[in-house]
């Protein structure tokens, strides 16, 4: 079950009610002229509606990075730009999202959240064939002329400029279920030179996360600040059943993610921030983290305090005997014995990821979100 929250609205142009107490904006009314802009894109380009005055008819997507349902159109949109740039057909994306208004809790189903820097990360390695804008922060008002609700949302307009179609893409995030191709054929008919048959349709997807709802961020650090932070002692052979992801045998079952470190380890507090961050993002999802401090049992008050300064909430342990290389053996024989060392593993108790040194925390990710998507699709 997504833990993220979506929207469901019916695009009414300035009449469309809000939907809730936050703050709204109303949706681009059907034969208004497209609002002019002047954005960065991911390519360090900026563009404006004049750069594609050549264009028969311009389809403008707004969508971002972190949204579930959004990534599920990344490949069709590249392939709508395929089948009908040769056409005289413009496409641009942009994302409306402020970054600042996106808790860690609402990443879970992605490795990046929605910066400008983040967004020229997506473009390039999912080869992305239409400009990618940043239409948040301090760019808010141009997507706010817009209006768009949801992302994915569609706005699709004539060679004037007018608004001929806004809403959904399609009529089902999961390809093999699409009956209906609305984009499609709003587009053919604007080719053909006939009326839009269909022209304003709900949108499905993640709220757009205006600057507004910066409030939400600041109330989702408060809840973390109060969650109680613990370290308890383990042994050899508590390490072991962590090492086999001893949960494998029931329901309770998880992505483990095993960081041993230490406060002199100079890499492993730099990197326990990300570590942190990781574990906000994905905990909603069938995904723990278990921390290990390669401290001596009397150090174990050193430990607990640098791990309420980092609002560490999950399990922490302490190894419980003063031998380090028990600990070693007792957890991973293929460990050198150099921190931070990390270790992924899936509920069989098999190792996705390892690491002795600082991790990769892009790389980290990523294969955090490939192993929850095959073991549970989303």
């Amino acid at each position: 079950m997504k833990k993220l929250a979506f929207s469901l609205f019916l695009t009414l142009g300035t009449s469309a009610p809000a939907i809730a107490a936050e703050e709204t904006f109303p949706t681009l009314s059907l034969g208004a002229g497209a609002p002019e802009f002047n954005l960065p894109g991911g390519d360090g380009r900026t563009y404006s509606l004049k750069d594609f005055k050549a264009a028969k008819v311009l389809t403008i997507i707004f969508t971002c990075n972190h949204c579930p349902t959004a990534q599920y159109y990344e490949e069709r949109i590249k392939q709508l730009v395929r089948d009908y740039q040769n056409k005289g057909v413009a496409f641009i994306a942009i994302s409306p999202n402020d970054p600042k208004a996106v808790r860690p809790d609402e990443l879970g189903y992605t490795d990046l959240s929605d910066t400008p820097e983040e967004m020229k990360i997506r473009a390039r390695d999912h080869h992305f064939n239409f400009p990618y804008l940043y239409g948040g922060g301090e760019h808010e008002p141009t997507s706010r002329a817009y209006g768009p609700v949801a992302t994915p949302h569609a706005f699709v307009f004539d060679g004037e400029r007018k608004l001929r179609y806004a809403g959904r893409i399609d009529d089902s995030e999961r390809e093999k279920f699409v009956r209906v191709r609305d984009v499609r054929n709003a587009l053919d008919a604007l080719l053909a030179g006939r009326e839009v048959e269909v022209k304003q349709t709900r949108v499905f997807g993640c709220s757009v996360k205006w600057s507004n709802k910066g409030e939400g961020v600041e109330a989702y650090w408060k809840k973390i600040a109060a969650e109680p932070v613990t370290v308890e002692s383990v042994n050899a052979e508590g390490l072991r059943a962590i090492r086999i992801n001893e949960a494998a045998k029931n329901d309770r079952a998880k992505l483990r993610l095993v960081n041993f470190w230490a406060t002199w380890c100079g890499p492993c507090v730099t990197e326990f921030p990300d570590l942190m961050l990781i574990n906000r993002m994905y905990r909603q999802r069938d995904f723990e983290i278990v921390t290990v401090a390669a401290h001596y049992p009397d150090e174990k008050e050193d430990a607990l305090k640098f791990l309420k300064k980092q609002q560490a909430s999950n399990r922490n342990l302490i190894f419980g005997e003063t031998d380090k290389y028990k600990m070693i053996e007792a957890f991973d024989p293929k460990w050198d014995g150099a921190l931070p060392y990390t270790l992924l593993i899936d509920p069989a108790g098999e190792v996705l990821y390892r690491k002795q040194g600082p991790f990769d925390a892009l790389e980290l990710k990523r294969t955090i979100v490939k192993a929850l998507n095959a073991r549970k699709p989303w």
